[in-house]
């Protein structure tokens, strides 16, 4: 046997909980976010495949935030603010991992010169 009793409830009633209009909301704004991306790279309404990514992740960031809210129930007052410190300290992180990344991949390019390599390849080849 075990030792919780059938009455122990595991949730607690000082948080609040979603509404069905509150989860509501959050499913019709996030069909509207994955809808309007689909469409905009179905139909090419932007030629510009930087502009087109930039949009893109505009409204993947705004899903993101649009879930955080209506489904994960984040807010400053949480847990007394620790879900939001913990949740910038990881855009922190990844921030930087991102970046240190770019950073390194850059210079890595930088120092191949891959202009210059068909003049060292010419070098290389004569005897």
């Amino acid at each position: 046997m075990s030792d919780h009793t059938h009455g122990d409830s595991h949730h607690h009633d000082n948080h609040d909980h979603g509404s069905l209009k509150s989860y509501a909301i959050g499913f019709i704004l996030s069909v509207i976010l994955t809808a309007i991306p689909f469409w905009l790279v179905m139909t090419k309404a932007i030629t510009n495949s930087g502009t087109m990514g930039l949009v893109l992740l505009a409204f993947a960031a705004v899903q993101v935030v649009v879930h955080m809210v209506y489904f994960l129930h984040m807010n400053t007052k949480s847990e007394g603010g620790w879900n939001m410190m913990a949740l910038i300290f990881t855009i922190m992180i990844v921030g930087i991992a991102m970046a240190g990344s770019l950073w390194v991949m850059y210079h890595m390019n930088h120092n191949m010169m891959p202009d210059l390599m068909p003049e060292y390849m010419h070098t290389k080849t004569a005897p």
